[in-house]
């Protein structure tokens, strides 16, 4: 009998690590290479996924908000595709939360102007001056705000959004606190902060907790 204990308490003793480490569903499939099912969302893979090892290290994630009118993803993010460096993001979302996968995920689009500037105009951003830059950081764009640049993400981008970020976390090892906006980084425009609020959900990772965001993180 107590032989047979033994054996059942080294059985859970060798199989509780490899349960522990043993990945997710949604862990592989935002880890594959290809074009993944991602359950809840819908991804258009215009560039699929590669090799995870040829990937740029990505280390920050920045949240734009484009002045394009409902229905602008897919133009964008084809563009983007034929020439990957243009002025643009790697992701692009559109009004009714479809994701446009653009470019190869070595290439580095221009999402920030010339890198991020240092001139702490409007925003101090000593903190993330040469850090938070184009060959660090891969972009999301948000398209939908035009005419009315106050206008928040539908519904649908930011359902969409909380599990974007979550993949994007997971595939590239990015903590919440280096998810940012673009005003966060480099000001834009004095009507709005784009991309605050959809940062700040990816930092707390609750709408409900989400207060109207400020110009700086």
């Amino acid at each position: 009998m107590i032989f047979r204990v033994i054996l059942v308490l080294l059985s859970m003793v060798a199989a509780g690590p490899l349960a522990a480490q043993a990945p997710s569903s949604f862990e592989i499939a935002a880890r594959a290479r290809g074009t993944p099912d991602i359950p809840g969302l819908n991804i258009v893979w215009l560039t699929p996924w590669g090799d995870l090892a040829l990937a740029r290290e990505w280390r920050n994630i920045v949240v734009h908000q484009s002045e394009g009118s409902a229905g602008s993803a897919y133009r964008g993010a084809l563009a983007q595709m034929q020439r990957p460096n243009r002025r643009g993001t790697t992701i692009w979302v559109e009004t009714d939360g479809t994701v446009y996968w653009a470019v190869a995920e070595f290439a580095v689009p221009i999402h920030l102007r010339d890198g991020n500037r240092n001139d702490n105009k409007f925003i101090d951003n000593a903190g993330t001056y040469g850090q938070v830059d184009n060959a660090s950081s891969i972009g999301v764009e948000f398209v939908g705000n035009y005419p009315n640049v106050r206008r928040p993400a539908t519904d649908a981008q930011t359902a969409a959004w909380r599990i974007l970020f979550r993949v994007l976390q997971v595939r590239y090892n990015i903590p919440n606190e280096r998810v940012y906006a673009h005003n966060w980084v480099d000001y834009k425009d004095d009507r709005y902060c784009e991309g605050c609020e959809l940062a700040r959900l990816a930092r707390t990772q609750n709408l409900d907790n989400v207060a109207h965001a400020d110009k700086t993180p």
